[in-house]
């Protein structure tokens, strides 16, 4: 059994690495930062004993990802899982005070970016007639909330994309799910208040968010229902977020 993962070089995306592996799983690895994945390539190798493809590039460049893609070699084709969980937030403010390069790279990001990959991927998945779509969204493709403007319409966008790719592929046996978490403790606030470390640790403080273990976790058990269950959707919460903003401090 083969997955690929998007994002990996940290949080959710890394911690979905370690949880397919501790299962059998052999592994492809992608991400920006060529350091980390050697990193976690390392890892995942001596720890669990699975092959490990490591491709370095970014989800917003197609040709970049058209080509990683068809580096692929034989064995690891064998794809049966894709977690599209490459995805950012750039900002926190109002629309009139956004920032365009904030804007783009999200939208590029979080939208081009999961189609780039999904359209490669889900050709190799047609013709091996099977495969399984696990695309990580956020309680921001369920609600919008003060500020979060662009960042939520991107994940409302994949929200409708994990619809539209579940009719255009169930023809063809494909599952795709959806997870969408809540407050999640990773490298999400610094990247959205660019590097701002101090105020993303705020965030976080006086809580009990979930981890990425938690997601990885429930993306492996999605993965591993029997091929006639496919999980269309899950949006999971820490104990103390009643919803995006409803937060117990």
């Amino acid at each position: 059994m083969v997955v690929l993962i998007t994002g990996a070089t940290s949080g959710i995306g890394k911690s979905t690495a370690i949880e397919f592996a501790k299962n059998g799983y052999d592994v492809i690895i992608t991400g920006r930062r060529q350091e980390r994945l050697l990193e976690l390539k390392t890892l995942l190798t001596n720890d669990y004993l699975v092959k490990v493809l490591d491709l370095c590039f970014d989800v917003m460049d197609e040709k970049l990802v058209e080509k990683a893609i068809h580096s692929i070699p034989g064995d690891f084709k064998r794809i049966d899982v894709l977690v599209n969980n490459a995805g950012l937030a750039a900002g926190l403010s109002g629309l009139q005070d956004g920032k365009l390069d904030h804007w783009e790279q999200m939208i590029d990001t979080n939208i081009k970016g999961l189609l780039y990959v999904t359209k490669h991927i889900s050709k190799i998945f047609i013709e091996n007639k099977k495969g399984h779509i696990i695309n990580v969204g956020s309680i921001a493709g369920k609600e919008v909330y003060p500020n979060g403007n662009v960042y939520c319409a991107t994940k409302h966008a994949v929200d409708a994309l994990n619809k539209g790719m579940r009719i255009d592929l169930l023809p063809y046996g494909i599952r795709v799910s959806a997870v969408n978490p809540g407050m999640v403790e990773t490298e999400f606030s610094v990247v959205r208040f660019d590097g701002d470390e101090e105020r993303a640790r705020k965030v976080y403080a006086d809580i009990v968010p979930l981890k990425p273990e938690d997601i990885a976790e429930t993306i492996y058990w999605m993965a591993s229902r029997p091929g006639h269950v496919n999980i269309n959707d899950v949006i999971i919460m820490p104990t103390i977020q009643a919803n995006a903003t409803t937060l117990l401090r």
